[in-house]
């Protein structure tokens, strides 16, 4: 075997012959490593043993080949897609100590009734994966714990084993004997993902991944390790926040719009299956400042809370923070705020937060935003029986929203009477009995119905 000395970037997986100061692929700069291959690498090693399938028309391969199966969460199962698909590859990434260790032992406990799992651990020990499925109150005869570094060793015991769910804790501590580099490393990542890979494919069994993340956010190691896998969920949360949303990435088998919220407790992760209620539980009532959006997260609609801040800046520059909404965006409502309401926030400080530490992107939630700073702005409470739908341009108008019914009655459900709608969104949808609609043309009129 020919052992090759290349440079690898750490954020794309770019090889080059010498170092480079930038990427020419991600433009990334100071991120390359100097990695040795071997000549025979990880793909063709494992389908050396493989038989080449011919090519079928279209029309007759089987549909019925994707066979799914519940991962015993009902919050994890929405996010793959109605569950877990047999011989699927799934990366579950996130910060330490949010969660996705806990998440995947917890499975097991369902897995396990009909399945035989292998948790492959390179970070902890026998002993204390024992004592944390205590912790978790996990009991089953079907659960074989293997602590092991080694890839090769791994993919042994798979075929010794012979398991329906292979658990490996984490990619970032698994390494092959066969390579110099480091556990870790971009080659190393890469190598041991495609055997995996190949393994998952050839064999059927579900193989389930831990990925750490740098200091950016991102999953550490090569980004070719997002495209390798089938599926990509991230683990989003504070630590010190308890609840915990799982957001899909990238999903070859459903949708990737999907979320699962959980809370953590001393005993494990709990699914939360109503997070519009957790998300506004103890807000407060006639206290400026504050409105209610509904945003859509995949198919489920959610209520969550917006609270701002808006005082008299003492320096020279105003200062703006946010919370869960982005940043841009929330510049872009103040200056809108400024030159189409009359409301003069140059010299003020704004702050903005997202109750929960829930985070939201969707354009549908500008009106809830203005709302809530010019609330705080004029020292106006909201009524608290009012929530609010709708993207603002640039001209301070309105502009439609889809789901718009869906969202409605996610609105009454949670017991609100009244919602502020764009004026030219109520086409296509019928209005929910038990609730009044304010149908509004621009931001300047939707602040003075509720605060003037």
């Amino acid at each position: 075997m020919k052992v090759k000395t290349c440079y690898t970037c750490a954020n794309c997986g770019y090889e080059a012959p010498k170092w480079l100061g930038k990427c020419p692929a991600c433009q990334e700069w100071n991120t390359f490593e100097e990695t040795t291959q071997v000549k025979e690498t990880a793909a063709r090693s494992v389908a050396a043993a493989r038989k080449a399938s011919p090519p079928e028309l279209l029309e007759e391969i089987s549909g019925s080949d994707e066979i799914r199966f519940s991962t015993g969460m009902s919050e994890l199962d929405r996010v793959l897609g109605s569950g877990a698909v047999q011989g699927s590859l799934v990366l579950i990434g996130g910060e330490p100590g949010i969660g996705k260790s806990t998440l995947l032992l917890q499975i097991c406990q369902a897995l396990c009734k009909n399945r035989k799992v292998l948790y492959v651990t390179g970070e902890e020990s026998k002993f204390q994966i024992k004592m944390r499925a205590k912790r978790l109150h996990v009991t089953t005869d079907q659960l074989y714990i293997l602590s092991e570094s080694d890839i090769d060793t791994v993919i042994s015991e798979v075929q010794t084993t012979a398991p329906d769910v292979l658990i490996v804790d984490s990619i970032q501590t698994v390494y092959r004997t066969s390579s110099s580099n480091i556990p870790g490393n971009v080659a190393q990542v890469k190598e041991c993902t495609m055997l995996l890979m190949q393994l998952a494919k050839n064999s059927g069994i579900t193989v389930f991944v831990v990925g750490h993340v740098n200091k950016e956010g991102a999953l550490a190691g090569p980004k070719v390790l997002e495209h390798m896998v089938d599926c990509v969920l991230y683990f989003e949360g504070e630590r010190h926040i308890a609840y915990r949303v799982l957001r899909a990435a990238k999903n070859r088998y459903g949708s990737t719009n999907e979320i699962g919220v959980f809370e953590m407790r001393d005993t494990g992760l709990l699914e939360v299956p109503n997070p519009s209620a957790a998300l506004l539980d103890g807000r407060p009532i006639g206290v400026p400042g504050t409105c209610v959006a509904c945003v859509m997260e995949g198919s489920r609609p959610l209520l969550a809370e917006i609270q701002a801040l808006v005082s008299k800046t003492m320096f020279g520059n105003p200062r703006r923070m946010t919370s869960g909404v982005d940043y841009n965006r929330s510049s872009l409502l103040l200056a809108v705020l400024e030159k189409r309401a009359n409301l003069l926030l140059g010299m003020c400080d704004s702050y903005i937060n997202v109750i929960g530490g829930f985070r939201i992107d969707e354009p549908a939630a500008d009106l809830s935003i203005a709302l809530a700073l010019a609330s705080s702005f004029l020292d106006k409470p909201i009524p608290s029986t009012f929530a609010a739908i709708g993207e603002i341009g640039l001209t301070g108008e309105l502009r439609a929203v889809s789901f718009l019914e869906q969202r409605l009655n996610e609105i009454v459900r949670m017991g609100f009477t009244d919602c502020l709608i764009p004026k030219q969104s109520l086409t296509h949808c019928k209005c929910p009995e038990g609730l009044t609609l304010h149908q509004i043309k621009d931001v300047k009129q939707a602040i003075a119905l509720l605060l003037q």
